[in-house]
């Protein structure tokens, strides 16, 4: 049984260098990077199981790429965590509304669909509307397509639409100390 859940929300502040995380809490961020394709956030996480997130948002593909950096001791296979998501622009803000499907990308393996029956039941349960759901559906099986003929690499199938992600050295990364 999914458990379902209001869409989740989040802003980034680029005026502020902050980034209201879907819980309601400010965080500082490291670096913005705005781009013709979409925008980069590097900032540190307080979160149990990773201390560092990157993040591209992805208008034109309804996608947010993320790398998350944890800690040692986690035992987490992926390569990228690619949330379907509606962005919108207003100004310096920048807005996320997860449409809850998310991929994970391990380069040159079959990618993994997560949440297809969370997207079901929001429907559904009338958290989002049908056109939200069609824009998931789509937004989903284009990554899915593009990153699977190209040889299971997100990051191949974004150069070849002129997206060309760059992504923090992780040794030059700090970790925030476990908060909240």
């Amino acid at each position: 049984m999914t458990d379902l859940h209001p869409v989740k929300q989040e802003s980034f502040d680029t005026s502020t260098k902050t980034n209201i995380d879907p819980k309601g809490f400010t965080r500082r961020v490291d670096t913005y990077t705005i781009t013709d394709f979409g925008l980069y956030m590097a900032r540190q996480a307080d979160h149990p199981k990773f201390g560092y997130l990157e993040s591209w948002l992805l208008p034109d593909l309804g996608l947010r790429a993320n790398i998350f950096h944890f800690r040692d001791g986690v035992d987490t296979r992926q390569d990228y965590y690619i949330d379907v998501v509606q962005i919108n622009r207003d100004g310096a803000v920048w807005s996320t509304r997860d449409l809850y499907v998310d991929l994970v990308n391990i380069t040159g393996e079959p990618i993994e669909v997560l949440d297809i029956d969370e997207l079901s039941a929001a429907t559904s349960a009338g958290l989002i509307t049908a056109d939200d759901a069609e824009a998931a559906i789509d937004a989903t099986l284009a990554a899915v397509e593009g990153i699977t003929r190209h040889g299971d690499d997100a990051m191949r199938w974004l150069a070849t639409k002129g997206i060309d992600l760059s992504w923090a050295d992780p040794d030059s990364l700090v970790f925030a100390p476990v908060g909240h």
